[in-house]
């Protein structure tokens, strides 16, 4: 039997953390609960879990800063993050993710697609382990085992959640690919949730890559594509 998954969940609303940790048991994994900051960042220390969920307003210290102080432990970095988040601080999802978080939660949520999101996560780290260890793009480099994307001497650093989509649309070269399907084909009953998070996802990766970044294409209603070398470099000679 294999052993249970371990979650820490930083939050200090206790109805929430009474569903999430309802939901936990029916879903089969281990969770345990901090209800500050500071107490949390030290459980995460402590008992390097295998996901870490993190409410935003927290007292002793906000969750933005204990996932910078996650993200920024050469120990605890690689340990997954996903924000819990009212719906009115979106500036602060961004943020988040900008800091290393691997998805958010917009609240209210229904816990099922909590769970579904930590499974899409967990996930991640599998499918990763099948993917070819170099991957190739233009000048761009992607060092699957390292995490690590690169063009000549510059890293550019990439969320777990990024490497992930990044590897999947360069898996599928060509292929069009639905949010669903980028998102592990986690399936619930809220596609607003699952469109937008996507959307953000995609939105950061082109940031960091550049403006003339051509490779990732929208397909308007459906989701993205990586495009065929041969595509981009056709563009790129018209240009």
């Amino acid at each position: 039997m294999s052993q249970k998954k371990r979650i820490l969940l930083i939050e200090d609303e206790e109805d929430i953390a009474a569903l999430i940790k309802l939901q936990a048991e029916v879903s089969n994994y281990k969770l345990h609960v901090e209800v500050d900051g500071i107490n949390g960042f030290r459980a995460v220390e402590r008992e390097k879990p295998d996901l870490v969920i993190i409410d935003i307003m927290l007292p002793g210290q906000n969750g933005l800063d204990v996932c910078r102080k996650i993200k920024s432990n050469q120990e605890l970095k690689n340990i997954p993050v996903i924000i819990l988040s009212a719906r009115q601080e979106e500036i602060d999802v961004l943020l988040g993710l900008e800091l290393g978080a691997d998805d958010y939660v917009a609240k209210p949520f229904s816990p099922k697609v909590l769970f579904s999101r930590i499974r899409a996560v967990l996930r991640r780290g599998k499918d990763s382990d099948k993917t070819p260890n170099v991957l190739t793009f233009g000048n761009y480099i992607l060092e699957v085992d390292r995490y690590l994307l690169r063009t000549g001497n510059k890293i550019i650093p990439l969320t777990l959640s990024e490497f992930g989509i990044l590897c999947r649309l360069l898996g599928h070269r060509g292929q069009v690919l639905s949010r669903n399907q980028l998102l592990d084909d986690v399936n619930n009953d809220d596609a607003m949730i699952v469109d937008r998070n996507i959307d953000v996802h995609i939105a950061s990766l082109r940031k960091k890559l550049g403006p003339n970044f051509q490779w990732i294409e929208t397909v308007r209603g459906i989701g993205y594509r990586f495009r065929e070398e041969d595509a981009v470099l056709y563009e790129e000679q018209r240009v």
